[in-house]
Order: structure tokens, then sequence, then C-alpha cells
């Protein structure tokens, strides 16, 4: 089933990143890290389905995604960063394979944290925070996405890594993070992994954490 919800709200969160908020159909439920097939009610548009992360939480009288518009692309996230209040999205029932499973490491490239977003919200809701970190890869320091936020639900159990300029405030790796950096970082393999960014990265750390002793059934991550 789908439903036509209208934008009520947008809020630049960075450069390129929006927080855009909508009507929330009658009855509509989701998970703290279900996504959804989004598509653009304008005509041209109404069939190029993407799956977009609900940021907004179940009990929240409204939806949110938050989302990164990519200009020269000339696609979907172009097209909606061009949106304004008053227009629609298109939307189909939840569905998602990141949920949550208990306290461990979060590890996150660029706009792949949004499936962390609510899960993060709901636990700092529900006062269940503790045991639980977030290792988050941005390319540089404007890309962060809702830094503010994440160090006010994880203070120190937050780290932001930065990949493609030097940085004295955030780790920098001499690149990506490769499995030293991971073994320097974690100190116990045998808890909970949720991995989520673009392909290379989720297949990357996913190599890295099995070689360094996690259990392939603590992963868990978008398939």
């Amino acid at each position: 089933m789908s439903y036509t919800v209208e934008i009520t709200d947008i809020q630049k969160v960075t450069h390129d990143v929006r927080a855009y908020t909508f009507e929330k159909p009658e009855g509509y439920s989701f998970e703290p890290g279900q996504a959804t097939e989004v598509s653009i009610d304008k005509d041209g548009w109404r069939d190029e389905k993407r799956p977009f992360t609900f940021t907004s939480l179940n009990d929240d009288p409204y939806l949110q995604f938050v989302i990164k518009s990519y200009p020269e692309h000339n696609g979907v996230t172009e097209q909606i960063g061009q949106l304004e209040i008053g227009d629609a999205f298109i939307i189909d029932e939840p569905w998602g394979t990141i949920q949550y499973n208990g306290p461990g490491v979060f590890l996150a490239g660029g706009a792949g944290v949004t499936p962390f977003i609510a899960i993060f919200r709901d636990l700092h809701k529900r006062n269940a925070v503790d045991g639980n970190r977030l290792i988050f890869s941005n390319k540089t320091e404007r890309d962060i996405i809702l830094e503010k936020e994440f160090h006010e639900i994880l203070g120190d159990n937050f780290t932001n890594v930065i990949v493609e300029e030097e940085s004295d405030k955030y780790d920098h790796p001499g690149g990506f993070i490769d499995k030293e950096y991971l073994a320097e970082q974690i100190d116990d393999f045998d808890q909970p992994f949720y991995v989520c960014g673009p392909p290379a990265f989720n297949d990357a750390m996913l190599k890295y954490l099995k070689e360094l002793g996690a259990s392939p059934e603590a992963l868990v991550f978008e398939e």
C-alpha cells in the first residue's frame, strides 16, 4: 500500500543534507532503523523509487527523513533538494533489516548513518544508551550529520573520523578506516556490530570485523 504525504517542514542539517518532515498517515507504524521506498509526487518522478530511512520515532505525530542530495547526479536526490513545503512524497510500507540487538559498536559511513539516527533517538528516549558507541566516518568536517545531537546522546562514545582532510579535532587514520584502526579503537569483538554506509565501506568493515574475531551472527547490516 502506498501513501501520499505532504512536506510540512524542511531544515538544513549540513551543506548538502536536509531533514524533511511530513504528515503521518493514520495507523502507519515502523521500528527504529527501518526504511521505506520513496518517490516524489510529481510528473516524471512517481515511478522513481528510492529507499530512505525514517529518522523520526514511531510515537512522533509526523514522519521525518534526513536526506543527502547529490546535485551532480541529476536524479531523485537532486530533485528532492529542490522540494519545498507543500510538495509531497509517495511512500510504501516500512521494511528493513537493521534492528537493535543490544549494546554494541555502530560503524557509519557518510549518509549511511541515517538508520542509526532513529535507533539512538529511541535509546536516548528510553534512557538505554549505555554500552553503545558510534564511529562515524566522513570525507570532511562539514559532512558530519547531526554532530551536536550525537554528542549530546553519546558523549565520549561518539568518535568522528575524517578521511579526506587533515584534522586536529577528529581522528584521521591516514585515510579510510582500516583493520588496524578498528583494532586500536575496539577492545571487545564479542559484541554486536551495526554497519551502514556505501557498499565499499560495508564490505570493508564486515571483512575487517570478521578477521578481528567478530561473530558473523553479531554483525547487523542492510542486506
